[in-house]
């Protein structure tokens, strides 16, 4: 086991099989950190079956909104590589010698995202087209050389990676770099094609081309380095008779980046067409609509929580996988942390077994949720002991309230997307332009109550007949599809109004002429004194303030009407439904310090305060300051926070060195208290290289012997 020399390398050794430790399973790590352990591996089952179920629906959810994007990027990659090159077809006559078809794909700002988009097409691609695909990054193509490697890499395979490991390990130019060619890659290809074209072998698809193309896929456009990315596309121009080249560039901001990164001589070597994906906020809007605004996922984030994943979401990365990553992350803390979401179960079934296997102590956990205190405040004496004393009789109130809160949802998403279908398009849209700031402001109170929504129905009431019967008719066709009993008797009033709407074109106004006739504004036409007019002026005024309204005036309050009591009955916020503490996660504090995480006060903590990390309990002081026995960073931080602009390095080491000899208990008048050794000088020299890669300190050239502080006033 003993080694000659540490310098010369690192030398691994591995324990036997015998002696290694077995990795403990995620239900002990669940269970460890659960509150309330004993329904633990129950919990940790329901969370993995949910956390699975939002998977596959984000998953297909995905593949079917790149469905249309994909499947118009492998048409365009058929049609270049069908048909001889050099016909006079419409499209063939724009493909010249030196021309490489190329799709500009605007994948927008959510980078996070774009990686499950192009594996996507990878896999489409070697399915149906090519089983020729290079996915290249920016961060691995530095050089031209480096690119070209990477080429070969990801499309010949195991022999260029054995070509770069011997590049690399001989310092003397070997023969074989050269071989990291187009030139090699068209003996390849060409060698391949021979293969393939065999009379003993057959085509696995008839629709797959005889010489398949070669996609090189440019993920990130906007990170590659200009000159490299023009030297390779003048390369490759010079192959195009010999290779079937298609180039793939995903682009994040726009399609102008193509101009600002190749110059013309480059591009038009190019025959460019854009692919546009959908934008990430109308992909959010369908995930959320999945995963939130429904209620077939038992598990919902209240206002502020939603509110904490939107704000990241619209104002760090427009990711929608990590709006996602966020949710699971409420999903998984509110399993692990709430005892009594053993009862937020996707099936009904599951809900009812659950409450009657509840023990004593979980009763108990209901019975001090404030939803459920209001609750039993509302019933009556007898019932209220009933609810206190017998478990049995609270096993039975608790599903029957689990019931009712399921039914609240079948009916509140539905009212929710009628107000959304009426109020989208009004002016300055008081109530949002997205359903999910809508529902964020039905979280957060009565929506009623709301200035905005009172504006909104306003704005309702001044809308043109065909403007509000198209409105009306959406809102039908919402409340078609939901399947709860309790919208019933709305669908059929609204149908009711829609039938009352369209008579009113078919009755004939019968009064409008006698209405002119007798009206004062024709007795002003008529020849009259100074008391005639001021008579006939007070008369328009009072017929204006009594004016009597149409039928299509008065049929349209009774519609809103209608709506605004639909909205008062179905809109109510969670909190007022009882054991809504199962269900929504309300955490937003912890998950805002999860997801959107601040490293400089993170770091300020820890260098202040060791023991909110370490939990030792040697490094508690009395007066919130740095124990002696804290790490030698957290003493050297303090230490310069007590200096000015400059720092004297002999004078810190000196302070360092008397504040170690206290924690090492040594006694302050003897001689070798506060004394400088090896062993620490070394620990100051480490501890003050950290801090300067932290960025508190940097060395100055005004004093050789001292460093520059670079932080005040306590940060």
């Amino acid at each position: 086991m003993s080694t000659s020399s540490v310098s010369k390398g690192c030398f691994v050794f591995k324990p036997s099989a015998k002696k290694r430790r077995k990795t403990s399973d995620m239900v002990d790590y669940f269970s460890h950190g659960c509150d309330g352990g004993e329904d633990s591996s129950l919990r940790y089952t329901l969370c993995k079956k949910l956390w699975d179920t939002i998977k596959e629906e984000t998953e297909s959810l995905q593949d079917e909104l790149n469905r249309q994007i994909l499947e118009g990027l492998l048409h365009f990659i058929k049609r270049c590589c069908s048909g001889p090159r050099h016909t006079a077809g419409p499209w063939e006559a724009r493909m010249r010698a030196s021309e490489i078809p190329t799709a500009a794909l605007v994948l927008g700002v959510n980078v996070p995202d774009h990686d499950m988009t192009f594996q996507s097409l990878c896999e489409l691609l070697q399915q149906s087209v090519t089983p020729h695909v290079a996915c290249l990054q920016a961060k691995e193509c530095g050089a031209l050389k480096g690119l070209m490697r990477k080429v070969l890499e990801r499309l010949v395979g195991s022999a260029a990676e054995e070509e770069a490991d011997e590049e690399e390990g001989d310092t003397h130019p070997h023969p074989k770099g050269a071989h990291c060619t187009l030139a090699t890659l068209c003996e390849w290809y060409e060698t391949k094609s021979k293969k393939s074209s065999t009379p003993g072998k057959k085509r696995s698809s008839e629709e797959e081309p005889a010489r398949p193309p070669i996609v090189i896929i440019f993920k990130d456009l906007e990170a590659f380095n200009p000159r490299v990315l023009q030297d390779f596309i003048l390369i490759c121009s010079r192959y195009v008779e010999q290779l079937p080249l298609i180039l793939v560039f995903g682009i994040a901001t726009s399609p102008s980046t193509i101009q600002q990164v190749l110059p013309h001589s480059v591009s038009s070597l190019l025959c460019i067409e854009l692919f546009q994906s959908l934008s990430c906020t109308q992909h959010l809007s369908t995930v959320m609509d999945k995963l939130i605004l429904t209620h077939h996922f038992p598990f919902k984030p209240n206002a502020k929580v939603l509110q904490v994943l939107v704000s990241i979401f619209l104002y760090h990365d427009f990711s929608v996988r990590n709006f996602i990553k966020g949710l699971k992350l409420a999903l998984l803390e509110h399993y692990l942390n709430q005892p009594l979401s053993v009862l937020c179960c996707e099936k009904k079934e599951e809900v009812e077994l659950n409450t009657t296997q509840l023990s004593h102590r979980g009763l108990e956990s209901v019975r001090q949720l404030a939803s459920f205190r209001r609750y039993v405040e509302q019933q009556q004496p007898q019932e209220q002991v009933a609810l206190l004393t017998s478990d049995q009789h609270m096993k039975e109130t608790c599903k029957k309230l689990l019931k009712d809160l399921h039914k609240y949802h079948k009916n509140y998403y539905p009212v929710l997307r009628c107000l959304h279908a009426l109020t989208r398009s009004l002016p300055r849209v008081p109530l949002g332009k997205q359903i999910r700031e809508l529902h964020i402001t039905c979280l957060e109170g009565n929506v009623w109550e709301r200035e905005e929504y009172r504006s909104a129905m306003q704005l309702l009431r001044m809308l043109a007949k065909e403007e509000l019967l198209r409105e009306l008719r959406g809102c039908q066709d919402i409340l078609k599809l939901c399947r709860s009993t309790k919208m019933r008797a709305p669908l059929e009033r609204l149908q009711e109004l829609l039938d009352q709407f369209e008579r009113l074109d078919e009755a004939k106004p019968e009064t409008a002429a006698n209405e002119d006739m007798t009206s004062p504004a024709k007795s002003m036409e008529k020849k009259t004194d100074l008391f005639q007019l001021q008579k006939t002026l007070l008369e328009m005024k009072e017929t204006r303030r009594t004016k009597k309204l149409s039928g299509f005036e008065i049929l349209r309050n009774e519609a809103l009407d209608f709506i605004d009591a639909l909205v008062r009955s179905h809109l109510v916020p969670p909190e007022t439904q009882p054991l809504h503490e199962v269900c929504y996660y309300s955490s937003s504090a912890l998950l805002r310090r999860h997801l959107n995480a601040t490293p400089r006060t993170s770091i300020q903590t820890a260098l202040s305060s060791p023991y909110h990390y370490l939990q030792n309990d040697a490094l508690l002081t009395e007066d919130g300051g740095v124990s002696n026995a804290a790490p030698d960073l957290c003493i050297v931080h303090k230490l310069h926070l007590e200096c000015g602009r400059l720092i004297n390095l002999y004078d810190w080491l000196e302070a360092y060195a008397t504040v170690v000899s206290a924690a090492e208990g040594k006694d302050p008048e003897s001689e070798e208290y506060g004394k400088v050794d090896e062993l620490k000088h070394a620990r100051f020299i480490q501890a003050v290289s950290e801090l300067q890669f932290l960025g508190f300190i940097k060395s100055t050239k005004q004093k050789t012997d001292h460093v520059a502080r670079l932080t005040w006033g306590g940060c």
